[in-house]
């Protein structure tokens, strides 16, 4: 059996996306190890969602066409949003708001033509994934236009951009191979459940590290010395900088 160049771009580039993911989500973040991982993620990503909108052009999936465009943007603004520093907007962002926009009318229409269809399905689909996927958008397009109106974003709304694009993207990977192709793994995963666990791993990573950085902006507020703490570390210097150094090792 033979493959086009394409489709092996695309079956590598998911392969790729899915481990460096898996990897750049468990490593310390802003570790050099995990920008690494990162960068991987991007690029095999970037590729993978490309590669998968050509392929549904050809074979005349839309459904898949709206999912690659979605991924593709989801990787492209969290990257973005990792790289910059400053609160401020380009005319990247507002482009990529023209983008989600667009794709969030066009899931929710394809779902409501799902939905009121005889056969309960929109090109092979069912409404729930069109309004999942949708929905998804909107909340999307919702952050982009605080993001805009705000004119940037920084701290930890900054991080928190960051982390669910880049996990919900990790997410559409993962579930691409172990929930949408079980019959390629064997009969013990299917049974146990574990390709299911593998599929929504991302999300629940997702969730805890967005819990982690809501929590650690917390702490660190908390931190904030008093006038008593601040003769207290004049008292004992070395005390003080011990005490700094777990708590930074504690939030990293």
């Amino acid at each position: 059996m033979s493959y086009s160049p394409v489709l092996l771009l695309h079956i590598a580039s998911g392969t790729l996306g899915m481990l460096s993911g898996f990897v750049a989500v468990f490593l310390r973040k802003g570790s050099r190890q995990h920008g690494l991982a990162g960068n991987v993620f991007v690029i095999a990503m970037l590729s993978l969602s490309s590669t998968g909108v050509f392929l549904a052009i050809m074979k005349s999936q839309p459904g898949n066409i709206l999912g690659g465009t979605l991924t593709f943007y989801l990787v492209a603004t969290a990257w973005m949003t990792a790289k910059r520093h400053e609160a401020k907007t380009s005319m990247f962002d507002w482009g990529g708001l023209l983008v989600v926009g667009a794709l969030a009318a066009v899931e929710v229409v394809l779902g409501l033509e799902a939905a009121m269809s005889p056969t309960g399905l929109k090109y092979d689909y069912p409404p729930g994934p069109y309004f999942f996927m949708g929905s998804v958008a909107v909340l999307a397009t919702v952050g982009d236009i605080r993001m805009l109106l705000r004119g940037g974003i920084s701290g930890k709304q900054r991080i928190a951009r960051h982390l669910w694009r880049m996990c919900f993207a990790l997410f559409i990977a993962a579930a691409s191979i172990f929930m949408a192709r079980q019959q390629l793994f064997p009969d013990l995963l299917r049974k146990t459940g574990a390709l299911l666990f593998l599929s929504f791993l991302p999300l629940m990573l997702m969730i805890f590290w967005l819990v982690r950085v809501r929590f650690a902006n917390a702490y660190k507020r908390m931190s904030i010395p008093t006038s008593d703490d601040t003769q207290s570390r004049r008292a004992s210097p070395s005390s003080s900088r011990r005490g700094w150094f777990w708590l930074r090792q504690r939030l990293s």
